[in-house]
């Protein structure tokens, strides 16, 4: 009974990943940041009000979740391979060279793709597998606290004539909309694949999202290793203790964040300080939305409006795809070119619609099916 109703919350926590996801996709525009001048002012005033609260929210957060929860799944996996006499890690890593073959797919349609980064990444879990829970934590910590940076950042303070460089991301965003809006399909797939996974890959080098990634693939790992998400006293009160050390962390970290533009600090020495801090902020907040999951998950009244998300975790590699195809052909200009009329209330609007939709659809879906369509796809390739 605990293991299913464990899985019951991880599935319901990965759907509100998927559908938070979902809301920052459409209001970006998957990315194509183009929006109407012709909106009235006060159309614009609610834009930015939705703009900043979504991203306030789940900017940052929501990939967070999804990134512990693989950890959390590897774990799981492992761990029932174990008892079969098996070790999970060579069928682990051909699991995720399929991983590598769904976001390839997927960049067709949209550039900012993290499949292929979770491919990557997930490697780092196999020489891990064995060792303790001290060792796993230490590792994520390590991470977590970007050593990259703070080596970028002992080099400025010992170089003073040392600036910024330009962002190697942006050189390739810049070229994004050229394709996106003007482009037919196959010349979007082609920059997408081409210019678009470049951007994307250096985004991710530039924002430490490498290093956070493999920290939240470890601490999902030590938390399916000690069986967190079982409703049981104990983990109630760890997630409890969660819940305040997380909040008590992330405002001092959210208002450091936002103070050190208006310092006299070095640009550059500014530039490596944000991205840290806003990476543990982040953090922090993806802390206390999961913890708040999970205890509000437990209240019986609250249980059955959250448990509507289930079907949209269970099949979350599918709708994570197919928001990608849907949300490409609504806004770019080989499909409805939406890019052109709406700001972000609008594109809520249709996100949440989309939304809708997908839960729909994964609910009707599991009334005769096991696994998700790309679920079930990458699980008989899983075990050939």
């Amino acid at each position: 009974m605990a293991e299913t109703q464990r899985l019951t919350v991880v599935d319901a926590l990965r759907g509100f990943a998927i559908l938070s996801i979902m809301l920052l996709h459409n209001i970006e525009h998957f990315d194509l940041y183009h929006f109407p001048d012709y909106l009235p002012q006060w159309m614009k005033a609610i834009d930015s009000i939705i703009w900043d609260s979504l991203f306030f929210l789940f900017g940052g957060k929501s990939y967070a979740i999804f990134a512990l929860l693989f950890g959390l799944t590897y774990a799981i996996q492992f761990y029932n391979q174990q008892q079969r006499g098996h070790d999970f890690s060579g069928r682990f890593l051909w699991r995720l060279l399929l991983l590598l073959m769904f976001g390839i797919f997927n960049s067709i349609f949209y550039e900012g793709d993290i499949l292929a980064i979770y491919a990557a990444v997930g490697i780092l879990l196999v020489p891990f597998r064995k060792l303790s829970n001290q060792v796993v934590l230490i590792a994520a910590i390590l991470l977590m606290l970007q050593p990259l940076e703070w080596g970028k950042l002992v080099y400025i303070l010992t170089q003073p004539e040392y600036t910024e460089p330009a962002s190697r991301a942006n050189i390739y965003f810049a070229k994004i909309g050229d394709y996106l809006m003007h482009g037919n399909f196959w010349e979007a797939a082609k920059g997408n694949l081409i210019n678009g996974r470049s951007a994307a890959l250096y985004w991710s080098l530039e924002n430490g999202r490498f290093f956070q990634t493999g920290a939240l693939f470890l601490l999902g790992f030590l938390l399916g290793r000690t069986h967190k998400f079982s409703p049981t006293p104990g983990n109630k009160l760890f997630w409890q203790k969660a819940l305040l050390m997380a909040a008590l962390a992330f405002l001092p970290l959210y208002l450091l964040k936002e103070a050190l533009p208006a310092t006299d600090i070095r640009p550059a020495l500014v530039s490596r300080l944000q991205l840290i801090i806003t990476s543990w902020s982040n953090f922090s907040f993806m802390a206390v939305l999961t913890a708040g999951f999970v205890l509000l998950f437990e209240q019986t009244f609250v249980r059955k409006a959250l448990n509507r998300l289930s079907p949209l975790g269970r099949m979350s590699l599918t709708n994570y795809v197919m928001q990608s195809i849907a949300g490409s052909f609504i806004y770019y200009g080989y499909g409805l070119g939406m890019y052109a009329y709406t700001g972000a209330t609008l594109s809520l609007a249709i996100g949440i619609v989309l939304a809708l939709l997908q839960t729909l659809f994964s609910s009707w879906w599991f009334r005769t099916h096991q696994r998700g369509p790309l679920e079930q796809i990458w699980h008989r390739l899983t075990w050939l």
